[in-house]
C-alpha cells in the first residue's frame, strides 16, 4: 500500500531541518528562524505530526556515562527455517533493553543489530542468552564500535530530494507587483 500523498512546501522543509537538529525547539525559535508567526508555526508543526512526517522526538544520551561504554555491531544470517518467523524474531530482540536499533537488510546479512553492553563480558552473556540460543539465527559476527557519530540530519532536506519519495511541493506564491 503506497503512503498518501502529502504537500510540502519550502517552510515546511525548513521547520524540519530545524527540529531534526534540535527537537527543542520552540514554535517561538522556529518562527523567529523561519519568518512566520508562532502560531502559523505551531499550526504546520501539527499538521507534519498528524501527516506522520514527524513520527516523534528523542533524548540523546551519553550511554558511557550511564555505564554502557561498549557498543556493538551485529551481523546476523537467519536460517532457512528461521526466515519463516522473521518478524516474531525482531520483536523479540527488540525488546532487550540493550538492543538500539535492528535492520532487515539485503545482501550478505539478513539483520544488522546495534546493541550496547558495560563490558565485553556484558556483550558475551547478550550475545550468548538472546543469539546463541536462537535456532532461528544460523550465525551471526560481532563487531565492536570504537566511535559513534550521528549525522546532522538528511543529507539533502530540500524540497528537490523529497521528489523521490512521491512529496508534493504547494506552487510557489508569485510576488504581487504594486
Amino acid at each position: 500500500m503506497a503512503a498518501p500523498e502529502i504537500t510540502l512546501d519550502r517552510t515546511d522543509f525548513e521547520i524540519l531541518r530545524l527540529l531534526q537538529n534540535d527537537a527543542r525547539l520552540m514554535n517561538k525559535q522556529l518562527a523567529t528562524a523561519v519568518g512566520l508567526a508562532a502560531s502559523s508555526v505551531h499550526e504546520r508543526v501539527k499538521r507534519l505530526h498528524a501527516l506522520g512526517v514527524i513520527r516523534g522526538s528523542r533524548t540523546e544520551l551519553d550511554y558511557a556515562r550511564l555505564g554502557y561504554g561498549l557498543s556493538a555491531v551485529i551481523f546476523v544470517t537467519i536460517s532457512r527455517e528461521g526466515s519463516l518467523s522473521i518478524d516474531a524474531l525482531i520483536e523479540d530482540l527488540a525488546r532487550i533493553p540493550e538492543v538500539q536499533d535492528i535492520w532487515l537488510v539485503t545482501g550478505r546479512y539478513d539483520l544488522v543489530v546495534t546493541i550496547l553492553a558495560r563490558d565485553m563480558d556484558h556483550l558475551k552473556h547478550l550475545a550468548y542468552e538472546f543469539l546463541t540460543k536462537r535456532p532461528e539465527i544460523s550465525r551471526y559476527e560481532t563487531s565492536i564500535a570504537y566511535r559513534h557519530h550521528r549525522s546532522a540530519g538528511i543529507a539533502d532536506l530540500r524540497p528537490a530530494a523529497a521528489d523521490a519519495a512521491g512529496v508534493k511541493h504547494a506552487p510557489r506564491r508569485q510576488a504581487q507587483s504594486g
